[in-house]
C-alpha cells in the first residue's frame, strides 16, 4: 500500500465529521457463506476427482495494518507520537474512526481487530493463513526521515495477529522499515517469538529471499517467497543487502528478474511443494493491471514454477487471472486499516476487504476452487459484509476478472468464487 496522502481540502472534510456522528455499525448477524466443500463440488474441474487428502487450502488477504490507530485501542498501546503532514498523534485516527462509526470500547481484546472474520476462517478451516503485514512491530522511536507515513505496533500487542492463528506474515512492504533497520529486526524478533514465520524482509539480503516453509500435516510444504516493488513506494535503500537489513526488492519485472528467482525456487522446492510468490506491488486506486505486472506473473507461472501469485498494495481488490490452472490475484486491497473518516475515492469503497481461500490440488498444481468473501472495516473490525455490498463487489470483481480471461460467479449472497469450468 503507497502512503496514504491527506491533502488541505481532505483535512478539513476530517474537521467537519467533529461536528456529526455517523450510526454505528448495526449488522450483528453471522456470515453465512456456505461450506467449503459445497463451493468445491459445484465446478467442474479436471482435477475434481482427487481426493480432498491431495488439496490444501490457502487463506489469503491484502494489507494488515495493525499499527498506529489499531495499535491505540490494543491492550497495549505504544508511544502515539507520529510525524506526518497534518497528524501528530495516531490517537487522532481513533477519534477520526468513531466520529465516522461511533465509538470503539477501548481496550479491546487481542481477538477483536478480526470480528467476523474469525468464524469464517473457522468455517473454512485453511491448512495455512497468510497475510501482509502492513507495519513495523517496534518501539523504536527512529523514524524514516523524509517519509511522510510511519506505521508502528507495539510489540506486546503481537497477540492480536496470533489471535487469527496467522501463519506466515510477508514483510516485502513500504511501511516494514518505517522506524529504520533496528524497527525491522524488532520486528522479525517478534515474529518469530510468536512462532509466526515471514517472507520478504530479513537481517540481510539471504534472509530477506529466504521463503517461509510451512509444513502441512500429511499433506505436504507451502513455500512463500516476499517480494517488494518499487511501483508500491518501497525506497530503492530499503532493499536488502549481504551486509545490510532490508527487503527482497526486485530490480524490475523483466525475464532476467524471472530467470534469477527461478533458480532461487528451485534450490528449495520439492515435489508436491505449493509455491506462492507474494509480491508487493502498484499504486493505491485504480483497477487496470499493467501488461508488465501480468507478463511478470505470467512468467513466474511458467519459468518459476509458482502456484499462487499473491498481489498486494492496492487499497481495493482488483481483478484475478486463472493462468494455465494458477490463480493470479493482482491485488488483495487492504484487510485492516485504521482508515475510517478519511475521504476521497470513495467510488472504489475502500472500506470493503476480501477473504480468499484458494484450495489448490498439490498432485496436478492446480486450483481447484477459489472462493472470496467480502467484509467491511467499520470501528477498527471486520464485519460481515451487507448482502448489497456483496453483490456490488461480485460485479465489479467479475468485470474486471473478464478483462483477464476470467468470470466471478455469485456463490450465496455472502460470498463470490472465480469460475473453473473448463
Amino acid at each position: 500500500m503507497n502512503d496514504y496522502r491527506l491533502n488541505r481540502r481532505t483535512r478539513r472534510d476530517f474537521l467537519k465529521l467533529a461536528g456529526s456522528t455517523a450510526l454505528a455499525l448495526k449488522m450483528t448477524k453471522t456470515c453465512l457463506a456456505g461450506d467449503m466443500n459445497e463451493v468445491i463440488s459445484s465446478q467442474s474441474l479436471s482435477s475434481q476427482t482427487a481426493s480432498r487428502d491431495t488439496q490444501i487450502t490457502l487463506f489469503l488477504c491484502g494489507d494488515v495494518m495493525t499499527g498506529r490507530g489499531i495499535d491505540q485501542v490494543l491492550p497495549y498501546p505504544g508511544n502515539p507520537q507520529i510525524h506526518e503532514p497534518y497528524m501528530t498523534s495516531a490517537k487522532d485516527y481513533v477519534k477520526l474512526a468513531e466520529e465516522t462509526n461511533g465509538p470503539i470500547p477501548k481496550p479491546v481484546n487481542f481477538a477483536y481487530i478480526w470480528g467476523d472474520a474469525l468464524e469464517e476462517l473457522r468455517r473454512a478451516n485453511p491448512d495455512v493463513r497468510i497475510i501482509n503485514l502492513e507495519t513495523a512491530v517496534t518501539a523504536s522511536s527512529e523514524f524514516w526521515a523524509g517519509k511522510g507515513i510511519h506505521y508502528r505496533m507495539q510489540p506486546r500487542n503481537i497477540p492480536c495477529i496470533s489471535a487469527a492463528k496467522i501463519d506466515c506474515c510477508v514483510l516485502s512492504n513500504n511501511h516494514v522499515l518505517d522506524w529504520g533497520y533496528a524497527g525491522l529486526t524488532e520486528t522479525l524478533t517478534t515474529l518469530t517469538g510468536a512462532n509466526i514465520k515471514t517472507a520478504g524482509a530479513g537481517r540481510n539480503l539471504s534472509e530477506a529471499e529466504a521463503p517461509a516453509v510451512i509444513e502441512v500435516a500429511g499433506k505436504g510444504r507451502v513455500m512463500v517467497f516476499g517480494f517488494g516493488d518499487e511501483s508500491s513506494g518501497i525506497p530503492s535503500l530499503w532493499g536488502a543487502r549481504s551486509d545490510r537489513p532490508g527487503v527482497n526488492l526486485l530490480p524490475d519485472l523483466s525475464e532476467n528478474t524471472v530467470r534469477r528467482i527461478a533458480e532461487r525456487i528451485s534450490g528449495f522446492k520439492q515435489k508436491g511443494d505449493c509455491v506462492v510468490a507474494s509480491i508487493h506491488w502498484g499504486g493505491n486506486w485504480g483497477y487496470k493491471v499493467l501488461s508488465a505486472q501480468r507478463e511478470f506473473a505470467h512468467r513466474l507461472i511458467d519459468q518459476a514454477h509458482v502456484d499462487v501469485v499473491h498481489g498486494h498494495s492496492s487499497h481495493h481488490p482488483k481483478g484475478v487471472e486463472l493462468y494455465k490452472g494458477k490463480p493470479i490475484l493482482f491485488g488483495c486491497g487492504d484487510f485492516l486499516n485504521d482508515y475510517e473518516g478519511i475521504s476521497g475515492y470513495e467510488e472504489f469503497r475502500g472500506d470493503l476487504a476480501l477473504m480468499y481461500f484458494v484450495t489448490m490440488d498439490f498432485i496436478t498444481g492446480n486450483l481447484v476452487s477459489l472462493v472470496m468473501i467480502p467484509m467491511q472495516v467499520r470501528r477498527f473490525r471486520l464485519n460481515c459484509a451487507h448482502s448489497d455490498d456483496v453483490r456490488w463487489l461480485q460485479q465489479v470483481m467479475d468485470r474486471e476478472s473478464r478483462l483477464l480471461g476470467g468470470r466471478i460467479e455469485p456463490v450465496n449472497d455472502r460470498s463470490f468464487a472465480l469460475s473453473v469450468r473448463s
